[in-house]
């Protein structure tokens, strides 16, 4: 867990200080921060810290997670071009209420305990089914959306974005699904399996997607070198 916080958090400094401060930048910042606040949430779960109990600590965990699928659509849209604003003011709007009822709610987490592999939270039985299909909704979407635009871009650095963001999220959606169906035991834990997955999208967000997005074509239709942002960052 602390390994895997470690490269998350480590590619969110990496991507701040290696691209300007766009919107692009700023939401695969978040994607990366939050996938590290729930490992550091995890880790803590099981060993405690900072005077905060384990309840609270997956609390923290639940509110970081809840608000992957809106940044991960929202991200997939701006790279598109395209604005959304209705369907990225849902998702944003989905999460906020799932976020807040976890965090607050006396009801919306009530237990958690660390396994040796992962860790199983246990939420309002009644919100259970509603938090699963809001989380693999948005997770479907955002990746069939992706691959959509990808297919319409004029431009192939932005089309390999928007495919290396997609493959991303199935490099994550996939293997747990796998492991659920194998183990239908592992249910429980879905939430922390998805997320030591998840590293390979943080991996794919800083190495591919960013690079790709950022590549701009030269006027003979090749790709050239990447033109520089204020402080000499990458930027558009």
């Amino acid at each position: 867990m602390m390994a895997t916080f470690a490269i998350e958090i480590g590619l969110a400094i990496y991507v701040t200080w290696r691209y300007s401060l766009t919107n692009i930048t700023k939401l695969a910042v978040a994607i990366l921060f939050f996938l590290g606040v729930f490992q550091l949430a995890e880790y803590n779960v099981c060993e405690g810290a900072f005077g905060l109990d384990s309840l609270t600590w997956s609390r923290l965990g639940y509110v970081a997670i809840t608000m992957l699928p809106p940044l991960g659509f929202h991200l997939a849209t701006r790279i598109a071009g395209e604005k959304r604003y209705g369907m990225v003011t849902a998702a944003y709007v989905s999460a906020g209420l799932f976020a807040a009822f976890f965090a607050l709610s006396g009801q919306g987490m009530t237990s958690s305990a660390c396994l040796g592999n992962y860790v199983i939270f246990k939420t309002a039985p009644a919100a259970a089914p509603l938090y699963t299909a809001y989380y693999y909704g948005w997770l479907i979407v955002g990746t069939a959306y992706s691959f959509i635009m990808a297919r319409r871009q004029s431009k192939p650095h932005y089309a390999n974005a928007l495919k290396a963001l997609a493959f991303g999220y199935m490099a994550f959606i996939i293997p747990t699904t796998a492991v659920n169906v194998i183990d239908p035991a592992t249910i429980a834990g879905i939430p922390s399996i998805m997320c030591g997955f998840a590293v390979v999208l943080a991996i794919m967000l800083a190495g591919e997607v960013l690079p790709q997005y950022y590549k701009q074509p030269t006027l003979s239709g090749q790709f050239g070198l990447q033109r520089k942002g204020a402080h000499g960052k990458v930027g558009k």
